[in-house]
């Protein structure tokens, strides 16, 4: 199969991921761009930020116009990160492949439990959400906002499949809402990770970045029609099993 397939077909998934469910896209791209397309780690964590990052600012444009975006709790959540993304994008350079590999899986298999445990909030049968958004405290949207900064500048990794969580079990979002706002929060943790890694854009292979990125955004418009049909604690289950799978081969491709 040519490089150009293997990258339409993996933005596809991505893009299918982020509109669906809100996240991600980066734990699902950075392994694609690694075993399929041959980028190195380093590499495949800068280019997953490009990625996501437009394809979430497409789907976060949608999501706003049906009023899915909390614009004061996301922009608070994301500000509180942009420090510690900074920061993290800086220290990733200085990580070794292996360590950031099984950081990477560690942190997506932690994702899929936190997905799959009970415990979470009431839902409703249609769209898997709480009935409604609780007050958000502000001095909790700051402390998450900065853990999943570091989580975004160090792997590469937008947050949203961290963020959409934090946002249902920590500032009480409905899961509808949360799906949006963790868009928001995507593409400014992205963008802030980033800016510290302008010096490995030249290394990047922009001829299999490009496709990939029309196919995810094209392939978001899928996800949130999909989403729109399919109950929220479904769409969670099927992806914390798929984010499963993909920890487990990173994990033992690492270690042998």
């Amino acid at each position: 199969m040519s490089v150009l397939i293997l990258a339409l077909v993996a933005g596809a998934v991505v893009g299918l991921a982020l509109g669906g469910l809100g996240g991600g896209g980066s734990v699902l791209a950075v392994p694609a761009l690694i075993y399929l397309l041959g980028f190195t780690p380093v590499a495949a964590t800068t280019a997953s930020l490009i990625i996501v990052t437009l394809t979430s600012i497409s789907s976060l444009a949608a999501h706003a116009r049906d009023g899915n975006v909390r614009w004061r709790p996301g922009l608070l959540f994301a500000a509180a990160g942009i420090g510690p993304a900074m920061l993290g994008g800086l220290v990733a350079g200085h990580i070794p492949a292996t360590a950031l590999t099984i950081a990477f899986s560690v942190t997506a298999a932690l994702a899929a439990w936190r997905m799959l445990r009970p415990g979470r909030p009431a839902q409703d049968p249609v769209q898997g959400s709480p009935a409604q958004d609780r007050p958000v405290r502000p001095p909790r949207a700051a402390g998450s906002g900065a853990g999943l900064g570091v989580v975004t500048g160090v792997l590469g990794v937008g947050g949203g499949f961290l963020a959409v969580p934090a946002l249902v079990g920590v500032l009480g979002l409905r899961m509808k809402t949360a799906v949006g706002t963790s868009l928001l929060v995507i593409v400014i943790n992205s963008l802030a990770a980033l800016a510290t890694r302008t010096s490995t854009a030249d290394s990047l292979d922009w001829a299999v970045i490009a496709p990939f990125t029309a196919a995810a955004i094209l392939g978001a418009w899928d996800g949130k029609r999909l989403a729109a049909k399919i109950s929220g604690n479904r769409l969670q289950h099927v992806f914390a099993y798929v984010l499963l799978a993909v920890a487990a081969f990173m994990l033992l491709d690492s270690l042998i």
